[in-house]
């Protein structure tokens, strides 16, 4: 009798974490609604940057948040048309029109697919602490100042409207948590101002809403060389700026829920995103950074379905319910802005306290960040310029503390120079001024078993050493050398100078 065959093996697909609960899917839902209500004006307010008609840029919220919700590497985080991308391609876009500004949009995808490829995710290692404490504060300076226009020039309604909208957020949840205070917060005052006939500043005067979905299509431009060599300094810009602000963003959405994100898989899905984005003709985006605050923060989110339904909601939201959005007051948006702005900042980093306890150098980093980002308006540059200082202050610091120290043999016939610290570029070039030529017997030896060489540069310095010594007929000898410096050293000593 033949034995049974063995039963196949099953498969079981994994549930959804967004279905793990009811309350998980209500906060899931809810945290997406809301922030899409805050995308609608941001998006407008982007396209009116980047010099195109307002539907450009909520179509590119839309996709950029359907895409990146299935294809990115981090749950929760929000991605749409942005102020650092409009800034970068609206010159494009007033010198050569739309059908340029897409075919850049969709070029800066390929771009970041290459560079997310290639592991430029793994550059984010080198933005020290104090850098990303800066990119924080800055954030929630540059989210303030963005609603500050909104509270200029406007009828005195606005102000009680934007403070009851602030009331709200803070006392609601001390009542229920079942629904986010923000929402509450723009439902209420958009039936006070509807309500009471009051006349105040709403969404639809930034712009008229779409009335139908995008289309794809190709970009309206000639496929040749000189169209490639156009958009591609463009385009090149926007991937950089855009990676940089979403693999930040994603670092800080990383810390506040305490997991792990897939920044590879960011990179690569910001390319793929800003590619469907620009086949459907929107201008692109990156990371939201308000708006992920306004998602993780303080609505709760914590998976994928936010970040769909944020898009999903975004279309819905203008398509079937335009008229209805169109009467939302921009006090109640603003309220909620200057409430994640609040929430934000990292209130602890400039508390007397702490900054008696931090390094100077840490809290010189943190301020100039600031001061950049605040100053550009460019979240990339700052952050840059943040990770160069924080560079060369280490250098510094480090330099410091490479030392030389010599002793004499009793018989005088021998010295031992023992050097301790990190040589590199900035620590040895102050080191071959630290020998007694003249003065020491025919015998040096020069111990390197406390230290490391890591650069042709002392490779140089050490040639030079052996060199003035040699000049006076005395002999070096170089002890203690660890396995990578003796390998260095192995290569490049004598080989630095021309002849070699």
């Amino acid at each position: 009798m033949s034995s049974p065959l063995p039963a196949a093996p099953r498969f079981r697909m994994s549930k959804p974490d967004w279905l793990a609960s009811p309350k998980v899917l209500r906060t899931e839902v809810l945290a997406g609604l809301v922030v899409a209500l805050a995308l609608i004006p941001e998006a407008i307010s982007f396209s009116i940057i980047a010099g195109v008609d307002p539907r450009i840029g909520l179509f590119a919220s839309f996709t950029m948040a359907v895409v990146i919700s299935v294809v990115g590497g981090r749950k929760a985080m929000i991605s749409a048309a942005t102020g650092a991308v409009a800034l970068v391609i609206a010159p494009l876009n007033r010198e050569h029109g739309l059908g340029y500004l897409v075919a850049a949009v969709i070029l800066a995808g390929v771009f970041q697919v290459i560079l997310g490829t290639l592991g430029v995710a793994k550059l984010m290692r080198f933005v020290p602490r104090s850098v990303m404490v800066g990119f924080v504060n800055a954030l929630a300076v540059m989210i303030f100042m963005a609603q500050v226009p909104e509270m200029h020039d406007v009828p005195w309604a606005v102000y009680p409207l934007i403070v009851g909208g602030l009331a709200l957020m803070v006392f609601f949840p001390k009542v229920t948590k079942v629904v986010p205070a923000p929402l509450v917060s723009i439902v209420v005052l958009t039936v006070i101002t509807v309500a009471a006939g009051i006349a105040v500043p709403t969404v639809g005067d930034k712009g008229e809403l779409p009335s139908s979905l995008p289309v794809p299509g190709l970009p309206d431009v000639p496929f040749t060389m000189d169209t490639l060599t156009t958009v591609a300094p463009y385009a090149l810009a926007m991937a950089l700026v855009g990676l940089m602000e979403s693999l930040m963003t994603a670092k800080l959405v990383d810390d506040l829920t305490d997991t792990r994100s897939n920044k590879t898989r960011e990179s690569v899905g910001q390319g793929v995103a800003n590619i469907v984005t620009g086949f459907f003709g929107g201008m692109g985006g990156c990371a939201m950074i308000g708006q992920t605050m306004i998602n993780v923060k303080v609505s709760g989110a914590r998976t994928r379905l936010s970040t769909f339904l944020a898009g999903s909601f975004l279309m819905v939201l203008c398509i079937v319910f335009g008229p209805v959005v169109s009467d939302i007051p921009m006090a109640a948006l603003v309220a909620v802005m200057v409430m994640v702005s609040v929430g934000t900042f990292d209130w602890h980093s400039i508390q007397p306290r702490t900054l008696k306890r931090m390094p100077l150098g840490e809290t010189v980093v943190m301020v100039a960040t600031v001061v950049v980002v605040v100053a550009t308006e460019n979240l990339a540059i700052g952050v840059v310029i943040g990770s160069v200082t924080a560079m060369i202050i280490f250098a510094k610091r480090v330099a410091h503390l490479a030392d030389v120290s010599g002793v004499v043999d009793p018989d005088g016939k021998q010295v031992v120079y023992s050097v301790t610290g990190e040589l590199f570029f900035a620590s040895s070039n102050d080191l071959v001024h630290r020998f007694d030529y003249k003065g020491d017997p025919g015998d040096v030896v020069i111990d390197l078993s406390r230290t490391h060489i890591w650069d042709a540069s002392s490779v140089a310095a050490l040639d030079a050493i052996e060199t003035k010594y040699a000049q006076r007929g005395k002999k070096v000898t170089i002890t203690g050398l660890n396995e990578p410096s003796a390998d260095m050293h192995g290569r490049l000593a004598g080989r630095l100078t021309a002849g070699h």
